[in-house]
């Protein structure tokens, strides 16, 4: 008989990777506690998808940017039983533009949700993980933009997710006596809603990755519930590109 997981914790479950996340994990028999900040229906639809492959699933809304958010998530969370996975997905981009251009609101709001969200979810995650003996995973949704820089479009976005890899790695380090794995997934250009809409723009930076295309969610998807399994259980502190090549 295969042990049942536990419960997994993913912020912005309802869309994109979050979602194709969440389904995967749902079909490996993980309960779900998905977070979400606005979209309530997707959601709420993401939950109906995963309970239909027989585990249980609750949604919670949350800004993770916000401590009393969190706190109440992870006390969400923990009523589905025990909380040994999570998945730090939940993350945001200003428009495009130049660091001479960025608005200090704006700079609030992208390393609140990428990076204080992270830090605070990963926090709860891990007190409940050490209380209950028995460890777990938790993967950051990083970006290749940490390492190349997002020069001329979102210097600050890739600066918070440059924040996250450092932070992977020390905690990692951290919780690893405690039978606690941190790891991060660093996508590349995925068709995703969080890019521009412009299809001639997608198209000209699909032709600058080596795979000649865009990743998709599922792909990601893919890395991160692999990184959660047993299959990844000498894995701690490794940063997994998902870029084609990029």
């Amino acid at each position: 008989m295969i042990e049942h997981p536990g419960t997994l914790v993913i912020t912005g479950g309802g869309r994109g990777i979050g979602a194709a996340t969440a389904r995967l994990a749902a079909s490996h028999g993980w309960d779900l506690c998905l977070a979400y900040h606005r979209d309530e229906g997707s959601a709420r639809r993401v939950a109906a998808d995963c309970e239909r492959q027989g585990v249980h699933a609750t949604i919670a809304r949350a800004d993770v940017a916000i401590e009393t958010d969190v706190l109440s998530l992870f006390a969400e969370a923990a009523r589905l039983g025990p909380v040994r996975g999570l998945v730090n997905n939940a993350g945001v981009v200003t428009p495009l533009r130049t660091v001479a251009e960025t608005e200090s609101d704006e700079l609030e709001e992208v390393f609140g949700v990428n990076v204080f969200g992270p830090v605070l979810c990963a926090r709860e995650a891990v007190r409940l993980m050490r209380a209950g003996g028995r460890g777990g995973a938790i993967v950051n949704v990083s970006s290749k933009a940490a390492v190349l820089g997002g020069a001329g479009r979102y210097v600050d976005y890739a600066a918070s997710k440059g924040a996250v890899d450092t932070f992977t790695v020390g905690l990692a380090q951290e919780v690893a006596r405690d039978g606690i794995r941190v790891n991060a997934v660093r996508p590349g250009i995925i068709d995703t809603d969080i890019h521009p809409d412009d299809a001639d723009e997608l198209a000209e930076r699909a032709a600058s990755i080596p795979m000649g295309r865009l990743g998709t969610a599922e792909e990601v998807a893919a890395a991160i519930v692999w990184l959660l399994s047993p299959a990844a259980s000498y894995i701690t502190g490794a940063l997994l590109d998902v870029t084609g090549g990029r």
